[in-house]
């Protein structure tokens, strides 16, 4: 399939914030798959999906960068909640009359806070494997229990700038051509692991404010609401190997939410990166199953 060229598209919201999007179509559409990335991440997350996905026929394919990333620079406080209105304002701007969101990790958590707070046009959720507050383990788990420190370093940092130490331009990292070196570097080092690369916090910092990253995890230890209120359809990929959290305890998390349905897939967190066939074969069949 021939690689899809999709609109770079900046829109002020309802405070004046302008927030980025790239929007794919074939032909105008009343209905999109709407992508949202992870912590310290942005929408280039999802070019080999949008690129090879058959959904590209039917759906609009939308891919957003959350406030604070990518395109979407901001400077300022940052939230889940914010992360909602923003995608909100995006959607209601672009007169969709329904929407499937697909998640993963910090952004499986922006789409459950979304389905929480209103389900009104929304045909489903897909969750690339979602994290949880309370089965984070590791450095996640540390920073969950001293959420307070991190918030001090905000602070300071929001003096800093106030000051005018602050780096004043950020590139956009291109993560398509990180996993495809990634996936050529594994390929050659067996003895090396995906997250070896992917958990390191300081490879980041040249592409995100540092209070923003702060915060990012800050909100990924952030309790969701109740998942019980989630009763559209929804389908989660969780990752056999992940390291980050128990898979079992997610599981049994995840079956809170009444009409769930879970695939697992043998990989340590980034299905995107690791099996990126397998977890769009899996999306497809289910949102086809879904009907228009």
């Amino acid at each position: 399939m021939k690689p899809f060229h999709d609109q770079v598209i900046k829109r002020p919201v309802r405070d004046g914030a302008l927030i980025g999007y790239r929007l794919g179509r074939v032909e105008k559409q009343p209905h999109a798959i709407v992508m949202i990335h992870g912590l310290a991440s942005n929408s280039t997350r999802w070019t080999e999906f949008v690129n090879d996905t058959s959904l590209q026929k039917h759906w609009e394919l939308l891919r957003i960068d959350l406030r604070g990333h990518g395109l979407s620079l901001y400077r300022g406080h940052i939230s889940r909640k914010r992360w909602c209105e923003d995608l909100r304002d995006v959607l209601a701007a672009e007169h969709y009359r329904d929407i499937v969101i697909i998640g993963h990790s910090q952004g499986a958590q922006v789409a459950m806070q979304y389905a929480q707070e209103d389900q009104t046009g929304l045909r489903g959720l897909v969750l690339i494997d979602p994290v949880f507050d309370t089965n984070l383990t590791g450095t996640l788990g540390v920073a969950r229990r001293l959420k307070w420190l991190l918030w001090l370093g905000v602070r300071f940092l929001w003096l800093l700038n106030r000051l005018g130490i602050r780096r004043r331009h950020f590139p956009l990292r291109d993560l398509y051509a990180l996993d495809r070196r990634t996936r050529d570097y594994l390929a050659t080092h067996p003895d090396k692991q995906i997250a070896d690369i992917y958990m390191r916090p300081t490879a980041d910092f040249g592409y995100i404010p540092l209070a923003n990253y702060l915060q990012d995890v800050i909100e990924v230890v952030r309790p969701l609401g109740p998942l019980q209120t989630i009763t559209c359809p929804v389908l989660v990929l969780l990752s056999k190997g992940a390291t980050m959290s128990n898979v079992d305890k997610n599981t049994q998390i995840i079956r809170q939410m009444p009409n769930s349905k879970i695939e697992y897939i043998d990989a340590d967190h980034w299905l995107l990166t690791e099996k990126p066939q397998q977890a769009r074969a899996v999306i497809e069949a289910w949102v086809n199953g879904l009907g228009r």
